[in-house]
């Protein structure tokens, strides 16, 4: 059974998309820690972040890193967070989101009651800004 992403990638469940390339994808979560919360995700479904090819999960780090750029420089934060947890779903995802303090890096505080027109407004936010950046061709519509 495909995982929840895979339905999202393959536009089978809505998703606010921002990032998009052969190898993997990055929308907003419904949870997010902060405005801008991102999950950069393979298309291929694989559940541990440990499991992909060292090329595939080398891509994945360059994508987040710079979604990381887009998520500081949209939400004029100090620092971007990561994590790979991965409990969630089974299907490798990364986490990138706007960091203020250590508090984003707790999971556990996800709201998931955030108002569609916020998380409409971030995910435009973070795609100005991945084409400021000059990313034009993977950024999503």
């Amino acid at each position: 059974m495909a995982s929840v992403f895979s339905k999202i990638i393959d536009g089978e469940l809505p998703g606010r998309f921002v990032w998009s390339d052969e190898t993997c994808v990055a929308f907003l979560t419904i949870a997010p820690v902060a405005p801008g919360h991102t999950l950069v995700v393979p298309r291929a479904e694989v559940d541990k972040w440990t499991d992909l090819p060292a090329e595939e999960f080398a891509h994945l780090m360059s994508v987040a890193q710079i979604i990381g750029r887009a998520v500081v420089a949209a939400f004029d934060a100090p620092r971007a967070g990561e994590l790979i947890a991965g409990f969630e779903v089974p299907h490798t995802h990364v986490h990138v989101f706007p960091a203020w303090d250590m508090g984003g890096f707790d999971l556990s505080r996800a709201n998931s009651d955030v108002a569609d027109a916020e998380m409409d407004s971030a995910a435009a936010a973070i795609r100005a800004a991945l084409r400021e950046a000059g990313n034009g061709e993977h950024v999503a519509e």
